[in-house]
């Protein structure tokens, strides 16, 4: 294989937060470093407690150095906000994707997201379908992203059709810049940290949204979603 071809994505860093995945954090792994050449990864973990940090330091070990582990098991803040933040001010490639480690974001659609980010400040994976949710889920999760893009709307702050997602691309400049410069006005122990990015910038960045409909229930683990998550999304919308 050409050499440009073996480095083609080494520009990127994927942000994986992670808290009890492992079952799931060596397949995305493999599955990220055999379709993008040269991507770096960073496993930021907020204090697994069910053998994830064991598996990951092995997958890091494999790696020659293109997978982190960033252990936030002593860290006395804890959140995947905060876990994507500290992963963030350590990227040191020029673009930066945040997926989940539960195997449910199309790491397909990685590629998408990475050639999105040449011409646009962000670019977002937005759910085309999640006909897997029970209706429940899918009332709550529909009416807290109306709240939020209408109120962002309201305040002149960009916005996107799914405001919730947790797939997404960004310039790591444009990233670390917000982060230095509005550091308190992250919700630390929240879990979209899209939306509280999307809070801090002005309505002239640039977004493109990656349209995908595989968002599927997770085989491996156990889903964190509690109503105390969706309350911090309220939170971090009227913040």
């Amino acid at each position: 294989m050409p050499a440009f071809e073996m480095a083609k994505y080494s520009d990127l860093t994927v942000i994986i937060p992670t808290l009890n995945e492992k079952g799931n954090i060596s397949a995305i792994v493999k599955d990220l470093t055999e379709r993008y050449f040269g991507v770096h990864i960073i496993i930021a973990d907020d204090g697994s407690t069910d053998g994830t940090l064991e598996e990951a330091r092995l997958v890091t070990e494999k790696s020659g150095g293109k997978v982190v582990l960033l252990n936030r098991s002593k860290s006395h803040a804890h959140g995947l906000t905060i876990s994507v933040i500290e992963a963030a001010l350590r990227t040191r490639t020029k673009k930066i994707i945040v997926m989940d480690a539960d195997m449910q974001h199309p790491i397909s659609k990685v590629r998408n997201i990475y050639e999105a980010l040449d011409s646009n400040d962000l670019a977002i994976g937005i759910r085309t379908s999640v006909r897997e949710w029970g209706l429940h889920r899918r009332i709550l999760s529909r009416g807290i992203n109306l709240i939020s893009y209408t109120v962002f709307k309201l305040r002149g702050k960009p916005t996107c059709s799914d405001m919730m997602s947790g797939f997404f691309g960004i310039r790591t400049p444009l990233f670390q810049k917000v982060i230095k410069e509005s550091r308190d006005e992250y919700v630390n122990e929240g879990y979209k940290v899209l939306l509280d990015t999307l809070r801090l910038l002005d309505r002239s960045v640039r977004i493109k949204e990656i349209g995908y409909s595989t968002f599927r229930d997770r085989k491996r683990g156990k889903s964190k979603l509690r109503v105390t998550h969706m309350l911090r999304v309220l939170n971090s919308t009227f913040k």
